[in-house]
């Protein structure tokens, strides 16, 4: 149970200097996710412009995206660069690639397009990955949660 006095003073600090907040996990979380997010959707649209049917598209941009999100979500996130932690983190984007061809394909069959499928697609991926990589993958204690 946090005191009412330390959560007076956090409330404070990030006031004072808001690049505190980069201190946060999750908030540190959302801005990698978004670099990471902007990579493997420009990957999906590319691949789409091309011809390339969209379960193939999401494939191969989770694909490279996991490579290039591995080390960027370890190190920056979870201050955690153990490469032993890559297939864990691998079977997580097999669940999300999984989660995002269904929700696509539920996207086109009520009629959305597949470029803006994939936009809506990535945020309650972006939600879920977040907590299996931090239950499942980093396994932080509870007093590193920050």
């Amino acid at each position: 149970m946090l005191k009412y006095s330390y959560v007076c003073s956090m409330n404070t600090k990030y006031l004072k200097n808001p690049f505190k907040l980069l201190e946060l996990r999750f908030i540190r979380y959302l801005f990698v996710g978004a670099l990471n997010t902007l990579f493997s959707l420009c990957v999906y649209w590319i691949l789409v412009f091309l011809g390339v049917h969209y379960s193939l598209a999401v494939f191969i941009s989770n694909t490279l995206g996991v490579l290039f999100n591995f080390k960027t979500t370890g190190k920056l996130v979870f201050s955690n660069s153990n490469n032993n932690l890559i297939f864990k983190f691998f079977l997580v984007y097999v669940v999300i690639y999984l989660l995002s061809v269904a929700g696509i394909k539920l996207l086109l069959y009520i009629g959305t397009d597949k470029y803006s499928s994939a936009v809506i697609v990535a945020l309650p991926m972006a939600v879920i990955s977040f907590f299996l990589h931090k239950h499942f993958v980093f396994k932080l204690h509870e007093h590193e949660n920050r």
